[in-house]
């Protein structure tokens, strides 16, 4: 009662200053909304996740930049860079490895160092390394690898130089305004590849991961995440060693988990039982690839939130965003883009082919009904910038009206001084 009075003292106190004032009504919206909402201000952490960045034979060759001698992937990603850009951390699947020349495609993966270069310029922060072609050039292109993406101050977690790196840099915590996200990542596989002393890669191992769990829970962390490479490719379900295997992450403690290697996508479901959130993202499919079959052309990027009020933090945001792999021949070479393709731009005029904007439509439509009639709780967001709520909008109508929608476009990157990134 005493702290209510006060408030009322402020509030009265401030009235008195600004009667003479032409905008009265006005600055008594503010002040009361000002004093009034501000203790109960929340604090939010936003993420953007994409599936495989892979690099067949056709996509190094469109990166080569004759007159320049040199390799440029920025043009694959540009379409989509105010949307990577938007949120706090990006992350995505670098399903090749970086191990120098030579460059080579499917079935043994080494991509030019310029490829995780746009990446950066895209506004990637993150790029998970577990999965089935980590070892594609052995222990030296795993190693090579984490040392480029070091040498580019690109985050990364699930394949290691060492296992004294992979104690420290394991668990991988991004945190913004006092929340703290933990991120780990592991892979079913190697493809029959072997990875030895010094070299390490995390593997799907219930043992391994509980005690990565049990450790992660120690750094006071507000949620974890689990970055899993996993299930049958070009499958549009989870079988059954995904559902178990989920499963025992949400027994342990895993709060989201999200996957790729399909090559396609699969199911999100969202379950909320006694306040208790657990999210799973069975399959982002491709994020770039040369893959050209139905299907195979595309994939989602999965933005989510989260926010905290007080000492509760909770899942604000859960949303799909389908992307298509658009590749088209110029001046003689074929080049790669990857099409937010609900985005109006990318309507019938954008192709010089009109065939392309078919198989566009084709891949958008059998997406979205796939994931609409399978999803639990999740539902395709708008393809733009991050939207953000602003807390006071004055109107004409007795009280300011609270949290409108406002959609940001960004065309660059953000300055980031309010987070860190261990």
């Amino acid at each position: 009662m005493k702290s209510f009075m006060k408030l009322m003292k402020k509030i009265t106190d401030a009235i008195s200053v600004m009667k003479n004032s032409q905008f009265y009504l006005f600055k008594i919206y503010y002040v009361i909304c000002f004093l009034v909402c501000n203790p109960f201000q929340s604090q939010e952490i936003s993420f953007l996740f994409m599936g495989d960045i892979m690099g067949h034979g056709p996509q190094i060759r469109s990166a080569y930049q004759n007159s320049q001698k040199k390799y440029d992937y920025n043009e694959v990603f540009n379409p989509i860079e105010d949307i990577i850009s938007s949120v706090d951390f990006a992350v995505a699947n670098l399903e090749v490895t970086l191990a120098g020349p030579p460059y080579m495609g499917y079935p043994q993966f080494s991509s030019p160092d310029e490829l995780a270069v746009a990446c950066k310029n895209s506004g990637m922060d993150v790029l998970v390394t577990a999965n089935n072609h980590s070892c594609d050039r052995k222990n030296k292109g795993v190693i090579r690898t984490v040392e480029v993406l070091d040498s580019l101050k690109i985050l990364h977690t699930g394949t290691f130089k060492d296992e004294k790196k992979r104690d420290q840099k394991n668990l991988l915590i991004l945190s913004k305004e006092g929340i703290k996200v933990g991120l780990l990542n592991y892979t079913y596989g190697t493809n029959g590849i072997p990875f030895s002393s010094p070299a390490y890669v995390n593997i799907l191992d219930s043992n391994l991961i509980k005690q990565d769990v049990i450790k992660a829970k120690k750094k006071n962390l507000d949620k974890l995440i689990v970055f899993v490479h996993w299930g049958y490719e070009y499958r549009d379900f989870p079988n059954e060693y995904q559902k178990k295997f989920n499963a025992f992450l949400n027994k342990i403690g895993v709060d989201v988990v999200i996957g790729s290697h399909p090559h396609v996508l699969q199911p999100m479901i969202y379950k909320n039982e006694n306040e208790a959130e657990f999210l799973t993202v069975f399959s982002l499919g491709n994020f770039v690839s040369n893959q050209r079959e139905d299907r195979k052309d595309g994939g989602a990027m999965f933005r989510l939130s989260f926010e905290k009020r007080g000492s509760k933090i909770y899942i604000s945001r859960k949303e799909y965003i389908l992307t298509w792999v658009h590749k088209f021949m110029d001046e003689g070479k074929y080049h790669y883009q990857i099409l937010p393709c609900a985005k109006a731009k990318y309507n019938e005029n954008y192709f010089s082919e009109k065939s392309d904007f078919e198989k566009m439509k084709l891949f958008l439509v059998n997406s979205r009904n796939h994931l609409n009639n399978n999803n639990k709780s999740v539902v395709e967001g708008v393809p733009y910038g991050l939207a953000k709520s602003i807390d006071i909008e004055y109107t004409t109508s007795a009280m300011p009206r609270l949290k409108i929608i406002n959609y940001i476009f960004k065309k660059k990157r953000r300055k980031r001084n309010n987070k860190s990134r261990k």
